[in-house]
């Protein structure tokens, strides 16, 4: 398969077929993100796409689940989207689903009917990095949404089917706003009431505004134990239908996970523990960043 440059996929896409229909983010300003810092985004050529769609039935016809990248296959138009996804439909038989990263701008240009007849043809899970429901902080590291555009993707893509799975980053707003951010997080993300949440540890990549912020001190990030304090008060106070909750990511000080609301004692209960010194965080050295 033909790919440009350096290729990102979520964890939960690990046994999927990556198809590169994009190059680069259609934002690409976040402070904090460096994936796609060294490529100008572009579609990548609609027949170029469907060759390679073509070859990669000939050579895993036995298919199950496909990944569109790069940084959101979202925006591309609904008439470009169409043809790969019919394309892939044919390629690969036993298709069960397709997944993306999403762009909540993205999401909101396209109406009702087009997110039907996206998921129609099987795209079917969204990856979201919402990072924080405080409006401060997502305009600070330059989200390129409001927290309430966050929330209405969220709510419309689900609402045509599409599984949605929400990031959210810890750290993000620092020590000065993290109350203000985990409590603006959990009500941001039981407004929206996706089917999966992810919390992951944020981390200064060098060459990143956000990176540029934390060495000039602009930005103090709190401890391994202090981010416990935010987790749990998104733990705490968010309520969601019911959902898939992680926060084992290989960024992340105490790997949890379980689902919510049926699990939020049993979270809470390892959280206190934790913070107490009674079950040990995970080493610096060990932490796959």
């Amino acid at each position: 398969m033909r790919y440009v440059g350096p290729v990102y996929r979520p964890p939960s896409e690990a046994d999927s077929y990556l198809l590169q229909v994009t190059i680069g983010c259609s934002h690409n300003e976040c402070t904090y993100c460096a994936m796609y810092r060294h490529k100008d985004f572009a579609a990548r050529p609609l027949p170029e796409v469907l060759a390679d769609v073509e070859a990669a039935g000939r050579a895993y016809p036995e298919t199950r689940r496909v990944f569109l990248m790069d940084g959101d296959a979202m925006t591309l138009a609904t008439s470009r989207l169409v043809p790969v996804l019919d394309a892939l439909g044919r390629a690969f038989p036993a298709l069960a689903r397709v997944g993306s990263y999403v762009n909540a701008i993205s999401v909101l240009r396209k109406s009702d009917a087009e997110l039907a007849s996206l998921r129609e043809r099987k795209l079917s899970i969204g990856y979201l990095g919402l990072e924080t429901g405080d409006p401060v902080t997502a305009a600070r590291i330059v989200k390129g949404a409001t927290v309430e555009e966050e929330v209405e993707a969220v709510r419309r893509a689900q609402a045509a089917g599409l599984k949605m799975s929400v990031m959210v980053l810890l750290g993000v707003a620092g020590r000065a706003r993290w109350r203000e951010h985990a409590e603006a997080t959990a009500d941001a993300l039981s407004r929206m009431d996706p089917r999966f949440v992810s919390c992951l540890c944020v981390t200064p990549v060098p060459g990143t505004p956000f990176a540029a912020e934390v060495e000039r001190g602009d930005v103090v990030l709190p401890s391994p134990e202090e981010t416990l304090d935010e987790l749990r008060v998104i733990v705490e106070r968010v309520r969601l239908s019911g959902a898939v909750f992680r926060a084992n990511h290989a960024s992340n000080w105490l790997p949890i996970g379980g689902r919510l609301p049926s699990d939020r004692d049993r979270l809470l209960a390892t959280i206190d523990a934790a913070r107490r010194g009674e079950v040990p965080l995970v080493p610096e050295e060990w932490r796959g960043l």
